[in-house]
């Protein structure tokens, strides 16, 4: 959606109703993905497109009745082996659309999401798609803030927790809660949509446990990059598809590249001549986690040569070392979940203690990143 975010803006900031459908589920080989966009708005203009025009004349047609009723609707579109002439997907795949008529009345944050967005500042948007909550109402989560509400405290709560974890991740997706945030599959259904690119993952040293980290942040929705100064080893084929991989000298890399609150960088070389350099680099870079592998004495020997490089305490408190929580960890796999949950918890605040040990929520309601 956000390609036509512009031309919505300038038909909210008029005052002009408009019909706004998003995909919303899909499966098989839909053509668009979640989060994919087309509205209708004053003198029939239509912006965007859900399926590549298999289903767009429908569409119209729904987003005009959307704000005739001014009633949201849930429709699914898939291919129709019984009638050849059925609107449905060429392609075979299925999409599921929220049709929504959109107001200053019906939604008083959303000129505020689309003004977030063109900025790049990070945003997400829950919507109600199905069950008992009114379906089509909104709740906009920011990092520091809300607005809207979806009918309820309890499931508002809820949804503020899981959307700013996936804006965390720039992740998009259904989730399920009972009417008053319990999660479960029965009830309402809510439509997360993040505005933010993914977080970045950087892991300097080629070698096997970066292949298991690269593969678990991967999994937990990073966007990976593998970096390390020997061509032999930093080959795509020893990573799992979709993870970048770059061959220069570590520091060089680092220094070259943009770092934001939300960026994690691992650093499992735990050689003196790229670590040192590298992380002379790193820990005075924005980033929300800094780690770094090796032994205790290796630890030591690291910690005494980056102050020596001239690295304040403020500086090294930042560093995570040796990597990762005490899990007992021993084969790439095992480190890889290490050093991930120590990222999350990490983000999340947690203690990293079993839940059996602990006491009170087990799912943070706010985030302590």
């Amino acid at each position: 959606m956000r390609d036509i975010l512009p031309a919505l803006n300038g038909w909210y900031a008029s005052r002009a109703p408009f019909g706004l459908a998003t995909v919303v589920a899909v499966s098989r080989s839909a053509p668009r993905d979640p989060g994919a966009a087309m509205a209708v708005g004053p003198g029939d203009e239509v912006v965007g497109s859900v399926s590549g025009g298999c289903v767009e004349g429908a569409v119209f047609e729904l987003a005009q009745e959307v704000v005739a009723s001014g009633e949201a609707r849930l429709e699914t579109f898939g291919y129709s082996d019984a009638d050849a002439f059925a609107v449905g997907l060429t392609c075979g795949g299925e999409i599921t659309l929220l049709v929504r008529p959109v107001t200053p009345e019906s939604d008083p944050s959303f000129g505020a999401v689309a003004e977030s967005v063109a900025a790049g500042r990070p945003v997400t948007v829950a919507t109600v798609t199905d069950g008992p909550a009114p379906r089509g109402a909104t709740l906009a989560v920011w990092p520091d803030r809300v607005a809207g509400t979806l009918g309820t405290d309890g499931l508002d709560v809820a949804v503020t927790a899981d959307a700013r974890g996936e804006l965390a991740l720039g992740a998009t997706g259904l989730r399920h809660y009972g009417p008053h945030g319990e999660r479960r599959e029965d009830a309402v259904t809510v439509f997360l949509h993040s505005f933010a690119p993914p977080p970045r993952m950087l892991v300097f040293g080629a070698i096997d446990y970066a292949a298991a980290v690269a593969r678990i942040g991967d999994f937990l929705g990073y966007r990976v990059t593998v970096c390390d100064a020997r061509p032999v080893f930093a080959t795509p084929k020893r990573f799992p598809e979709g993870v970048e991989v770059v061959v220069d000298w570590p520091h060089r890399y680092l220094r070259d590249t943009d770092t934001d609150d939300r960026t994690v960088i691992c650093v499992l070389t735990h050689d003196p001549k790229f670590d040192v350099p590298l992380l002379e680099v790193a820990l005075r870079r924005p980033a929300a986690y800094i780690g770094a592998m090796g032994s205790r004495r290796t630890h030591d020997d690291r910690m005494q040569r980056l102050t020596e490089a001239g690295l304040t305490e403020g500086e090294l408190s930042r560093l995570r070392s040796p990597v990762g929580l005490d899990l007992g960890a021993r084969t790439p796999e095992e480190v890889g979940v290490s050093v991930a949950a120590e990222i999350v918890a990490l983000r999340w605040g947690g203690s990293g203690a079993p839940l059996t040990a602990t006491a009170g929520a087990i799912h943070p309601t706010e985030s302590q990143s």
